[in-house]
């Protein structure tokens, strides 16, 4: 038996040395995910037993989904962007300026949400990657122009009222199968909303993109050493430049799925959406360091995010404050995970 677990030891050594930091920390956050939602199946009950509520995790989080597979983009490739939220909101309030006062359609309003985000990736892009600006600051001077580009477009909360996109906003999907009986007796079908099949779509897609693109294995090269990455003949402007660029555009998708979900434009739309979306990308195992990150792991992050908020408010805790120390404390809760894992691994490696 002693030798046993000896050689199981042995195993789990090797495995440790030779898994890779992405794949690690993908592992410590769908294990950690599991274990919080199970938790909260087993001692909360009631929404987190029935199938709708963990739907209804993915329809409150689609549009955070999306923003986040942005960020976790750009943090691999070694930058940050702290606009994506800016953007969303003004998104919303432009698209719904166009539906109900410009007679737009909903085409219409989903290039201008397209045409937003890809403005504000493209000059961000510029100048992060070709004039050697800090992303940090040239982001936060995007984030405060599309908040106040927001407020010049409309200062006060418009609903949408366009009949095509409020059918297209009510449209439900129904999941076979997963629906569950309630308290008189009635059978109600499990539905996710159009927002989550998008961001979805954009989880497997960027997935695909970062794990078997040329441009994605140059995310990753250019955010572990950039030097290295120059030397190893990548154009390192330009993959800067695109990540920016894709974040941008996944931003104003984003913002088209968020008014998708609330059906309205407001100046205070998407507050702290950049903030939960690098939080969720952290959890998801993404690091701020560059060169290490998880489409998958993300996605879980963002879920791990909307669990533990969901547990909170189930526990009677739903002030704004107790939501913010609770993602704070689990925020650092991975940090030192990640931090602990990764270091014990190095120690192994220089052995």
């Amino acid at each position: 038996m002693e030798e046993k677990n000896k050689g199981l030891g042995v195993k789990f050594k090797n495995w440790f040395k030779n898994v890779s930091d992405t794949n690690l920390l993908l592992i410590i956050t769908v294990v950690v995910f599991l274990l919080m939602y199970v938790g909260a199946m087993i001692f909360l009950g009631e929404s987190f037993l029935k199938p709708q509520g963990f739907f209804n995790l993915l329809n409150a989080n689609a549009a955070l989904i999306i923003t986040a597979v942005g960020l976790s983009v750009v943090m691999i490739s070694g930058g940050i962007d702290i606009s994506v939220g800016g953007v969303v909101c003004l998104v919303c309030m432009c698209s719904v300026k166009y539906l109900d006062y410009h007679n737009g359609n909903i085409f219409g309003a989903l290039m201008i949400a397209l045409g937003i985000g890809l403005a504000f990736g493209i000059v961000q892009g510029f100048l992060v990657a070709y004039l050697g600006i800090q992303p940090f600051i040239v982001t936060l001077a995007g984030m405060f122009f599309a908040r106040g580009m927001t407020t010049i477009v409309n200062s006060a909360p418009i609903n949408v009222k366009h009949k095509g996109f409020i059918n297209l906003k009510d449209t439900r999907i129904t999941v076979p199968g997963m629906g569950s009986v309630n308290a008189i007796g009635n059978y109600i079908d499990a539905y996710i909303e159009i927002g989550v099949i998008v961001a979805l779509v954009i989880v497997v897609l960027f997935f695909a993109i970062l794990r078997w693109s040329k441009l994605g294995r140059s995310f990753y090269a250019v955010g572990g050493n950039s030097q290295s990455a120059l030397m190893l003949g990548i154009n390192v402007k330009r993959t800067r430049f695109l990540s920016h660029v894709l974040c941008g555009l996944l931003a104003g998708i984003a913002g088209f799925v968020y008014l998708l979900r609330v059906g309205s434009g407001d100046p205070s739309h998407a507050s702290g959406m950049e903030m939960n979306a690098i939080a969720s990308s952290i959890i998801g195992g993404t690091m701020l360091t560059g060169g290490v990150g998880n489409i998958i792991g993300t996605f879980v992050g963002v879920l791990s995010l909307g669990t533990i908020q969901n547990v909170v408010a189930s526990a009677g805790f739903d002030d704004a404050w107790w939501i913010g120390i609770s993602t704070a404390g689990m925020l650092c809760l991975f940090i030192v995970i990640q931090s602990v894992v990764v270091s014990k691994k190095k120690k192994l490696l220089a052995k």
